[in-house]
């Protein structure tokens, strides 16, 4: 068996949440657990009891108790989870009112300031006083278009105190991908920022409000927070106040915190939209709430004393599932601005100063900074640091390695994989158990997650589609818009009745651990053999003169063959000797069924704006087929390139 990267001392398990949690299991239900595979089989194989016993050790603040876990566990989709139960979202986040810090905020050119958990509560109840003075009310849409500072947090507690249903987007969408999405779902309320900065410069966000705002009627307000001036003019924007204009000052403010149903819709969360019209995924407030604790209480063992930091916008779902963070008591960082600016160690500065011990990333930040060379763990103090946190695309082996040998090497790596669907993860991390590169520790409780074979048939030590088997409280309770479920049904069960396919491509080992290939919608099939294109991407971020790279597959005389596209790095051309390096480099350490037909330099890679590479686009940009919905890249002129490429019609 392969060496672990890194297992956790007998000290560290005894008092981590998960042993607490496994020993509460043992208590009630008379087991004697000892390990993590012995107590995620007892949570498949008894998920009523689970979602209970998870709901009590998280302390959910509930009005009244449910009178039933869930009405159906073999029910997907439909099944029905706490009914009877009455709560507020708002409040569970807002549990703790003393002079701990809440919420730290920084970003490019500014200095960081923090808020203790009674100034947040002070300022929520602010907020929310002022939205129902002007008519807020329980399912009424507020949405932020906003940067990521505590206003955006306060505003959706605030929102959401009510109950009113929450969506967010970045300041980076452009203006029709910001109509597309809160176009679908008529919101009353946009809290929006004057502007946000990216690389040292300033990003004028009043004149995209403006238009923006003439296009949504249903808009009755414009809340807008004084971020990069400290009086912008407002004058051009409809409906527009200013923050501090619009926040009641009335003095002991106490939140009327409404009670409602666990499946009253909390969030409002959006697919990437490449391919038509983003999906509204319509999310409830108990089963958000007790499935992000879980993930974050007994997965990344947070507790009253952790600092933790995940580096995302408000466009992301990192950034709800960062925030469930407050009913932990935890102090969150906030990060505002690009990572690499004014240097690349910016965020291992800010790790060294506000002592964070939960630092959250994406992979293909990993990726970037060991192109850049720096070491964060000879450069800075990371003493408090214990747990990183990965997501957003596979994590590479190397970048597992580059964690442990530049970073630090007693520390929890966890990879991570979900989705935006369940605003949460399928596989994630185990303060129980040893971190093996390239792997994601295990599947997540109660998620009864398998790697389906052709045939739909479960399958070990083989790549397969990830499936989840059983209902889980997160799962959206409908999609906007969608009356007969259609639009519901056709995501997620259209392939195999009764069971969500997310569309990833997934192998599981003996151990619990599991691989991720990539989306299995871009899975390779050279000679009808599955590739995931993540075991490419793996290799080719070896080599130094590659900056980034994209591979899909090209339908080619009744066959597919592979189709490598390469971002070099300055200075460097694509040769001869650099394509059999790279060819090279495939073969020895993936297979030859793995090398590319064609390799071919580009300009740019096309990214979503939560920076997920975009294989289908490029795929479809090569077979002359429209590209729906291009405000959902970041960078979509860079699919120009790829259009009508000769070389791609030769052999």
């Amino acid at each position: 068996m392969t060496k672990p990267l890194w297992s956790p001392s007998e000290e560290k398990i005894r008092h981590s949440n998960m042993f607490q949690f496994m020993g509460l299991v043992n208590a009630r239900f008379g087991k004697e657990f000892n390990n993590y595979q012995q107590l995620y089989q007892w949570s498949i194989d008894h998920i009523p009891e689970f979602w209970d016993l998870m709901w009590n050790f998280a302390g959910i603040i509930a009005s009244v108790s449910y009178s039933q876990v869930v009405d159906d566990p073999t029910k997907m989709p439909g099944a029905k989870w706490f009914s009877g139960a009455r709560l507020n979202f708002a409040e569970n986040l807002l549990r703790y009112r003393d002079n701990q810090v809440a919420i730290i905020s920084m970003g490019e050119d500014r200095e960081p300031f923090s808020i203790t958990y009674a100034e947040l509560y002070a300022e929520v109840a602010g907020l929310a006083k002022s939205l129902r003075n002007i008519g807020i009310q329980s399912g009424d849409r507020v949405v932020g278009f906003m940067p990521n500072i505590p206003q955006t947090i306060m505003a959706m507690l605030a929102a959401t105190s009510i109950g009113a249903t929450w969506s967010s987007c970045s300041p980076d969408f452009g203006i029709k991908g910001v109509l597309d999405r809160f176009g679908q779902i008529q919101p009353k309320v946009l809290f929006t920022a004057d502007g946000y900065m990216f690389k040292g410069k300033r990003n004028d966000s009043l004149a995209s409000i403006a238009d923006i705002v003439r296009q949504l009627p249903s808009i009755e307000k414009v809340i807008v927070v004084p971020h990069t001036m400290k009086a912008p003019d407002i004058r051009s924007v409809p409906h527009g106040v200013l923050y501090e204009d619009f926040k009641s000052y009335e003095p002991n403010l106490e939140i009327d915190f409404t009670q409602l149903p666990a499946e009253h819709p909390l969030y409002i969360m959006y697919s990437s939209g490449t391919t038509g019209l983003p999906k509204c995924m319509v999310q409830c407030a108990g089963g958000i709430l007790v499935h992000h604790l879980k993930e974050l209480l007994l997965h990344t063992d947070l507790k009253r004393a952790d600092t933790i930091f995940y580096f995302t916008t408000c466009g992301w779902m990192m950034w709800n599932w960062l925030t469930s963070s407050l009913a932990a008591g935890a102090s969150i960082v906030l990060y505002d601005g690009n990572p690499f600016y004014p240097n690349p160690g910016v965020l291992w500065q800010m790790a060294q100063d506000q002592k964070i011990s939960v630092f959250g990333t994406s992979a293909g930040y990993i990726a970037a900074l060991q192109g850049t060379g720096v070491k964060p763990g000879k450069t800075y103090d990371l003493s408090a640091l214990r747990t990183v946190l990965s997501t957003g695309s596979p994590l590479s082996i190397e970048g597992f390695h580059y964690i442990y040998q530049e970073v630090k090497n007693d520390i929890q790596l966890a990879s991570i994989s979900g989705g935006t669907d369940l605003n949460g993860c399928f596989a994630l991390g185990n303060p129980m158990g040893p971190v093996f590169a390239g792997e994601l520790q295990c599947r997540g409780l109660a998620m009864r997650v398998e790697a389906f074979d052709d045939q739909g048939k479960a399958v070990l030590h083989r790549q397969g589609e990830l499936v989840c088997t059983a209902p889980f409280p997160s799962m959206p309770i409908c999609f906007w818009d969608d009356p007969d479920g259609k639009k519901y049904h056709s995501a997620y069960f259209s392939i195999y009745p009764n069971i969500w396919r997310h569309g990833d491509f997934i192998e599981i080992n003996e151990h619990g651990g599991v691989i991720i290939y990539g989306r299995s919608d871009a899975t390779l099939n050279p000679g009808g053999v599955r590739i995931g294109t993540a075991e490419i991407y793996r290799q080719v971020e070896q080599i130094l003169e590659i900056e980034d790279s994209i591979v899909i597959g090209q339908n080619w005389k009744n066959d597919v063959r592979i189709i490598l596209f390469v971002k070099l790095a300055p200075g460097k051309e694509l040769n001869e000797e650099l394509m059999a390096k790279i060819k090279s480099t495939i073969r020895k350490n993936a297979s030859p069924r793995h090398v590319p037909a064609k390799i071919i330099a580009v300009p740019g890679i096309p990214y979503t704006l939560n920076l997920k590479k975009v294989e289908l686009a490029v795929k479809k940009t090569i077979e002359n087929k429209p590209v729906l919905n291009k405000d959902a890249l970041l960078n979509p002129s860079v699919l120009d390139f790829y259009a009508d490429l000769r070389v791609l019609q030769e052999d």
